[in-house]
């Protein structure tokens, strides 16, 4: 059999304006492209004809394949000396589980290059009019996972530590346990007033935001029965978006042309 090589690549957070180059021509190349929820068909369109598609999307406890079973076809197709493509959205290795498929690959003696993509955390915010560091408020950022891995038992979490640090927050996968994030962190003395605001379908036409505080953001989420994909912003930056909130405000913001939601305007 002749060498194979995987290739995990970030798709980024949505816009398809914004994922790479390098991700584009090994979409373009690839023998077997494996690709999680989330992903865009336009990317899907990139292929070449022959192209095996193999769908392993995980959303909330609807898991097409599990991990493991991913990883060995992975290293299954691989070996087979094909050109594989692990299509992830966002970043491969923010909470995306690359690591651990990266681990596998090697392990088994796969070749395999990451490519990296603009991860939701940065893009979100950026979107909706929020940078997650200025001058004026912090210059400090802490990312962490509203979804932890349910076999853990406890929480790996430290919202005492959390709670203290200061500068923004941003967590992703987390809508579900809103709540329970935003206890925490107000019962190990977060401020009741910090800003929150959480941006669903991120840099998509589909984007929409909602702000509150730490303290009411749960009740308005509910409220609206806003759903995930969404991240969240914690921090003195979400007053920023009163006067940077350039994307969600473009005239044909949410309109759909064939099928597709869009929010360019051009010149």
């Amino acid at each position: 059999m002749k060498s194979g090589i995987c290739y995990l690549v970030g798709a980024g957070p949505g816009d398809i304006g914004l994922v790479t180059l390098k991700a584009k021509e090994c979409i373009e190349n690839a023998d077997v492209l494996v690709y999680d929820a989330l992903i865009a068909d336009e990317f899907l369109r990139w292929v070449k004809p022959e192209c095996e598609l193999i769908y392993v999307g995980k959303r909330a406890d609807n898991h097409a394949l599990a991990q493991h079973d991913t990883n060995d076809l992975l290293v299954e197709n691989a070996l087979a000396g094909k050109v594989v493509v692990r299509l992830k959205g966002g970043d491969p290795t923010m909470f995306g589980r690359g690591g651990e498929e990266a681990g596998r690959l090697a392990d088994a003696g796969v070749r395999f290059e990451i490519v990296p993509g603009i991860p939701s955390a940065i893009a979100g915010p950026a979107y909706a009019g929020i940078p997650v560091t200025h001058r004026d408020h912090c210059s400090q950022l802490t990312v962490f996972t509203g979804h932890e891995d349910p076999t853990k038992g406890e929480s790996r979490l430290d919202y005492g530590q959390l709670a203290k640090t200061g500068g923004t927050k941003v967590f992703l996968m987390g809508v579900k346990r809103l709540r329970v994030i935003c206890d925490e962190l107000l019962k190990h003395g977060a401020a009741a007033d910090m800003p929150v605001a959480l941006v669903r379908w991120a840099t998509t036409g589909k984007q929409k935001t909602i702000v509150g505080t730490l303290s009411s953001i749960a009740q308005i989420a509910e409220s609206q029965n806003f759903k995930a994909p969404a991240v969240a912003i914690i921090g003195n930056v979400v007053k920023e978006r009163e006067k940077l909130n350039w994307f969600e405000g473009r005239p044909l913001h949410g309109k759909k042309s064939g099928g597709h939601s869009y929010s360019f305007t051009g010149k």
